[in-house]
């Protein structure tokens, strides 16, 4: 783990349950849901916005994964200041509702364990989950992550 680390970011040290974070937003348009289902998930409800409305989804419907990388983004970007980047070690995601055309998403974060390694003194594991919420306040995606977070130097 790097030694230069921002000043802004926090350790495992750090970090208690029930601290909470708040991301900046990202606004999502067909555009951006069309150009990421047609490399990575090309189904019709993701690409086609006439087939989208005979399917589930009665309508245009951004990939689950694509939530995720917007999720992503949005930590990364100051959503969840950890030190030593978000480094994922496992977790559950969950898609309660579709994320559609014109949505502006945030992420609200929440510290719910933290459990410093005991075989690995330098970090331990933040578990966080991130709800991705639109701007109607519907939660479009619940991610629960077991995070690796490094440990303040000591001595």
């Amino acid at each position: 783990m790097s030694d230069q680390i921002p000043a802004d970011r926090l350790h495992l040290d750090d970090l208690h349950v029930g601290q909470r974070f708040v991301s900046a937003t990202h606004t999502i348009d067909k555009t951006q849901i069309r150009a990421f289902a047609a490399q990575f998930d090309p189904q019709l409800f993701h690409t086609d916005e006439e087939a989208a409305k005979s399917t589930l989804f009665k309508g245009l419907a951004a990939s689950g994964w694509h939530t995720a990388a917007i999720t992503m983004r949005l930590n990364v970007e100051g959503g969840l200041p950890l030190a030593g980047g978000i480094i994922g070690a496992g977790g559950e995601i969950n898609w309660p509702a579709p994320t559609r055309p014109g949505d502006t998403l945030h992420v609200e974060s929440e510290v719910i364990e933290v459990t410093p390694s005991r075989s690995k003194p330098d970090r331990g594991i933040a578990v966080i989950v991130s709800r991705t919420i639109n701007q109607r306040g519907e939660v479009v995606q619940t991610l629960t992550a077991k995070l690796v977070v490094p440990r303040r130097a000591t001595g």
